[in-house]
């Protein structure tokens, strides 16, 4: 019998996953064994564990299971898969579709996508998922609710004060939103106290961030952020891979002679973009060296702040990831410890 190579494709979204079931027989083209939808539940994830075993007729023949990163989407489905023994790759969106681009394929839905990442699995040589730490996910859950919860904030801070300029209010709305706001606020604390014992009882997650800390402006919340979205930056293997996926990625508008507005993507993580935000805010108000400089150099040359502050939140991104990967702590009186980071944030950035 022929080496037969079997390559699972599933495309996730919120409620259901599409698998497309794909096989190979030595020098022979792959060929479609088997295409079905499931719902994105344990109820799913049984019925899928028993269509795979229906069709994957060579027991011996190896087999692995290829899906993109979506959110928080495929999250269960993955875990699942992997304490089930099965070889799991997990690929970014942005390497799939560069993937499909260079195989021709410009159609595109749920069914064609699940084929290209079956072929994808059987092509390349991916490298194994691994599960992120409990720890870490628990992090991204309480760091999206702090993130919740001041947005809820600020906007109950702002109809509490247009209900006090209000010529005629009820003291009832006012009692209320004060209430609320001041909940609100109790309730980020006691999160934000969550996460730094979160970060404290890990050994990795606390080591790693010993290594940003003395870095003046990333606290404890951005680093968290970042981490918990990014997976501990399994999924990445350069600098600009990450960029692309936090949305930072440059979008040139040219065509001829004609110059149009350049511009980053925001095709990627708005939750790194948000708390990015922040920290670059604090680069500039409190004028951390480094930062503030590439602010004041990209704002002389653009005359646009966003553009500025775009840029130390590129750099901040790629500086994170750098210490991260080689295990480096951040000394402010070592500017060379920049140099990879400063290399992916050039001043050739967009307004958001």
């Amino acid at each position: 019998m022929e080496h037969v190579i079997y390559s699972i494709g599933l495309d996730v979204d919120k409620h259901t996953f599409k698998a497309s079931f794909k096989s190979k027989e030595g020098l022979n083209r792959s060929i479609v064994k088997a295409s079905r939808e499931f719902p994105n539940n344990p109820t799913g994830f049984k019925e899928l564990h028993q269509w795979v075993q229906k069709h994957r007729k060579a027991q011996q023949a190896s087999l692995s299971i290829t899906m993109e990163a979506t959110g928080v989407y495929h999250d269960n489905l993955a875990w699942h898969l992997h304490t089930a023994q099965y070889v799991v790759h997990i690929v970014l969106p942005t390497r799939a579709k560069r993937y499909m681009q260079s195989m021709g394929i410009k159609s595109k839905n749920d069914q064609i996508d699940a084929q290209g990442l079956a072929d994808m699995g059987m092509q390349q040589e991916l490298e194994p998922w691994k599960p992120a730490s409990p720890n870490m996910l628990v992090l991204r859950s309480l760091t999206r609710q702090v993130e919740m919860f001041q947005e809820t904030r600020t906007t109950l801070s702002n109809q509490l004060e247009a209900a006090e300029h209000l010529a005629f209010a009820d003291d009832l709305i006012i009692k209320n939103l004060e209430s609320i706001v001041q909940t609100m606020e109790e309730n980020i604390k006691m999160l934000k106290e969550r996460i730094t014992e979160t970060i404290q009882k890990d050994p990795v997650l606390s080591g790693k961030y010993e290594l940003v800390k003395p870095l003046k402006g990333m606290g404890i919340l951005t680093f968290a952020t970042i981490v918990a979205e990014t997976g501990g930056f399994e999924l990445f293997k350069n600098q600009k891979q990450l960029v692309s996926y936090a949305g930072y990625d440059v979008v040139e508008n040219q065509s001829g002679g004609r110059i149009g507005k350049t511009r980053i993507s925001k095709q990627g993580n708005a939750h790194i973009r948000r708390i990015l935000f922040m920290a670059s805010f604090n680069m500039v108000k409190y004028q951390i060296s480094t930062f503030y400089q590439l602010y004041e150099r990209v704002y002389d040359r653009t005359k646009i702040k966003m553009k500025g502050y775009v840029a130390i939140q590129r750099k901040l991104l790629c500086l994170l990831y750098t210490l991260w990967k080689k295990d480096t702590a951040f000394d402010p009186n070592h500017l060379n410890l920049l140099k990879d980071a400063s290399h992916a944030a050039k001043n050739k950035v967009a307004a958001t």
